[in-house]
């Protein structure tokens, strides 16, 4: 006799968190393609690079649904600490040289306005879904889900 487990529905924010994330990697994506036309466009290191970590983030994100805390702490540490500082050091930096935003943004063509453009929704995607990911509902529905069970025969004391 079997018991049929019934998962209870993902909430809301946890959904909404997952389009989030995708728009994020969206606009990274796009900020790579705008990088492309730039006058000192990334190599196809840095490209293949790129292209592996938005594969893995977009495998993060397509798991958040099945309620695994440790996905979520993932993409919490992996994208909102470690990704963010990748995406404002070199902003700060530069402004910590005395550069000036508005001169640059005068003097900037499409290509710089897209950058800064992509990489403001970018950043604020990033914040909008951890937000997401820690609501209540969203705290719930992964506090309610069993970890994940060793595989057979892992970690027997025979």
């Amino acid at each position: 006799m079997s018991i049929l487990a019934v998962s209870p529905p993902v909430p809301r924010p946890v959904r909404a968190a997952v389009v989030v994330w995708l728009v994020a990697v969206g606009a990274g994506v796009a900020e790579t393609l705008v990088h492309l036309a730039l006058p000192d466009p990334p190599g196809p290191a840095a490209l293949a690079k790129r292209a592996l970590i938005y594969a893995g983030v977009v495998v993060l994100v397509l798991a958040l649904p099945k309620g695994r805390n440790v996905v979520r702490w993932t993409l919490a540490v992996l994208l909102g600490v470690v990704g963010t500082a990748s995406l404002v050091v070199e902003p700060l930096m530069w402004l910590a040289t005395g550069a000036s935003p508005v001169a640059y943004l005068a003097d900037a063509g499409v290509p710089d306005l897209a950058v800064v453009a992509l990489r403001v929704v970018h950043l604020a995607a990033v914040v909008v879904a951890l937000v997401l990911m820690f609501r209540p509902e969203a705290n719930a529905f992964f506090s309610s889900r069993p970890p994940a069970r060793p595989a057979s025969g892992a970690g027997d004391a025979s």
